[in-house]
């Protein structure tokens, strides 16, 4: 029986993934830092380790006996302080690559991000990059984070880099509770009038994917995972929209946005209020162009089977059961 130990283990990657690997009959054990994400993997009869991402005493107990580790652990937001992400996302990797390879774990699934590609990437640009992650501090230290990984991967411990697009699905906090919330509140506004593309990817493909890697993927390979199109963002939130009863999403210029966002943000510290969202998260509705699958497509058999309007369709109903 295989034995798989993810850390993040309660977020919504970490969860589905561990509701698939129990439905194989593999043993699933994990981390995460949060009491009440852990409680969520532990609903499924789970043993979950609570502690830092850097704790070696939480990884080793967490790692015990696996066979395989996925990575998911990582600071999942568009803006904040360098020290927390170089601390989490580049170090925590370090960390967990070297307990896991202590322990013996013969296969490491490291989960980075198509932003390692940054924001004005070329059109369905490849595994072989070119790699910038443009200064924004997300980009950058998933950038860091995978070359960590890389870095550990030996014969005897397989690391493989799985760079996913803008993963939805029903409990997707950045693609779809959150702007359900905003729109729903008046607050979400797309910049450039929604011209920007949404490279999705529905949390059940990606994961088809992941288990594909796991299977046919050496050691030391990147792969890309999408559903394999780009779609408008006025496309892609109208469907967010259309599930509170509204009629389109706003949209202004991009220049516009921008100089409300920078400019709303000190007043808003005065009266102790958080801003909706910073500058710098507008960029990524800005990306103009298609990462290509092409490698996971050749290379593993990978093929998205849910549509965008079936993923959709499974959001709108877990609103309404």
């Amino acid at each position: 029986m295989t034995t798989l130990a993810i850390t993040g283990i309660g977020g919504f990657i970490g969860l589905r993934m561990a509701e698939r690997a129990l439905a194989l009959g593999w043993q699933v054990k994990g981390m995460d830092h949060s009491l009440v994400a852990a409680e969520r993997a532990h609903a499924l009869g789970i043993e979950v380790s609570v502690g830092d991402i850097n704790d070696e005493a939480t990884l080793q107990t967490a790692f015990a006996g696996a066979d395989v580790v996925f990575h998911t652990a990582a600071i999942v937001e568009e803006d904040g302080p360098r020290e927390a992400y170089e601390r989490v996302n580049v170090e925590g990797t370090r960390s967990v690559c070297r307990v896991a390879q202590s322990l013996g774990v013969r296969q490491l699934v490291h989960l980075s991000s198509v932003m390692v590609y940054g924001f004005d990437f070329p059109p369905d640009v490849t595994e072989g990059g070119p790699l910038d992650g443009q200064g924004n501090v997300y980009n950058d230290t998933k950038l860091a984070s995978e070359q960590v990984a890389l870095s550990f991967n030996r014969d005897e411990f397989a690391v493989i880099v799985i760079r996913p697009g803008d993963v939805y699905g029903a409990g997707s906090v950045p693609w779809v509770l959150r702007p359900l919330e905003l729109i729903q509140r008046g607050l979400f506004v797309l910049p450039d009038f929604g011209r920007g593309v949404i490279n999705h990817v529905h949390i059940d493909n990606l994961l088809d994917g992941i288990f594909l890697a796991l299977n046919k993927a050496s050691g030391g390979s990147v792969f890309t995972l999408t559903d394999g199109v780009a779609t408008p963002c006025h496309q892609f939130f109208a469907y967010h929209a259309r599930m509170l009863g509204k009629q389109r999403v706003l949209a202004l210029p991009a220049w516009a946005l921008n100089a409300f966002l920078a400019g709303s943000t000190p007043i808003l510290k005065v009266f102790g209020q958080q801003r909706v969202a910073s500058p710098a998260a507008m960029k990524f509705l800005l990306r103009r162009h298609r990462y290509s699958i092409a490698k996971a497509q050749r290379e593993l058999g990978y093929q998205p089977k849910i549509s965008l309007a079936e993923g959709m369709a499974e959001i709108a109903r877990s609103l309404n059961p």
